[in-house]
């Protein structure tokens, strides 16, 4: 049933190790997924739906999942740490050009990486993405508390408080994401899944990085404007990302189009899997040469 060959490597960069997966073979589509600070197993579902005709790459972002640092702190955990280690993997994998799915922060970065390295990419799917700039900060966290009922937010705030105390027992991290889940989804049977996602969050390194995004003015306006390559922005219409955020991408980007997806939060392939894959692989079967 599975017609993917999965490859798995490790690679050094200046005292970091990058760990990551391959599925199928053919075009390169760079998969990177959500966090800040946390790992890729959530996507490997994501990346093997999309390797039928194609190859797939998966990677743990720098001091998670298995890819591990020297130590965590402002020195290792950086906008710029983290397009380095996209460009040691695209090196060592002698991929000229790919294509890049960011997911959520994945999308951030996967914008920045565009900014920075745009002959690097073939195209770019922007997947409830935070955006190009940092105006989500405004909203998001009210948007997540809007969609909680009183139960879940008491039950959160609790549950933040036993862990702030030094409770970090996975026990206590997986209650902790089955009250906070649900701001994230439209179909509540895929709580317990996000749950679990949620309690492979590394904070210290989620603060670090929104930290560096602050200090830098992460702003990909200027330079994305005069990217031309193919640009898919899909995200739900009930995503705690609001659709200005796309809308603003949108209108940096000349050669992009969004789609909303209806009855979906933050994770299309979840929420609305058949509408959400037949976009991007319509999106995806266009660029072939």
């Amino acid at each position: 049933q599975f017609a993917t060959a999965q490859t798995e490597g490790f690679l050094a960069n200046d005292g970091s190790v990058i760990h990551y997966r391959t599925y199928g073979k053919g075009d390169p589509l760079l998969v990177i997924n959500g966090g800040p600070g946390m790992n890729s197993n959530g996507f490997a579902a994501l990346a093997d739906s999309l390797s039928s005709d194609r190859m797939v790459i998966l990677y743990d972002q720098r001091g998670t999942g298995q890819s591990t640092l020297p130590g965590i702190s402002s020195k290792t955990i950086s906008m710029k740490g983290m397009l380095d280690d996209l460009e040691v993997l695209r090196k060592a994998l002698h991929i000229n050009q790919w294509t890049i799915l960011g997911h959520s922060f994945g999308g951030m970065l996967a914008s920045y990486y565009a900014a920075n390295y745009p002959e690097r990419i073939n195209a770019l799917i922007l997947s409830s993405s935070g955006g190009i700039d940092l105006e989500l900060l405004q909203y998001v966290n009210r948007n997540i508390q809007q969609r909680l009922s009183s139960k879940d937010r008491q039950s959160l705030e609790y549950w933040n408080n036993k862990i702030a105390a030094g409770d970090t027992s996975h026990a206590t991290r997986l209650r902790r994401g089955m009250a906070l889940a649900p701001a994230y989804l439209y179909n509540r049977k895929f709580i317990p899944l996000i749950a679990e996602r949620l309690t492979q969050g590394n904070t210290l390194i989620n603060n670090l990085m929104w930290d560096d995004m602050r200090t830098i003015h992460f702003n990909c306006a200027d330079s994305l404007a005069t990217f031309n390559k193919p640009v898919l922005i899909i995200q739900g219409k009930q995503d705690i990302i609001e659709e200005k955020t796309a809308r603003k991408a949108e209108s940096v980007l000349k050669n992009s189009q969004v789609i909303l997806l209806d009855h979906c939060g933050h994770y299309g392939w979840l929420d609305s899997p058949t509408l959400y894959f037949k976009n991007i692989r319509n999106f995806l079967s266009k660029l072939k040469s």
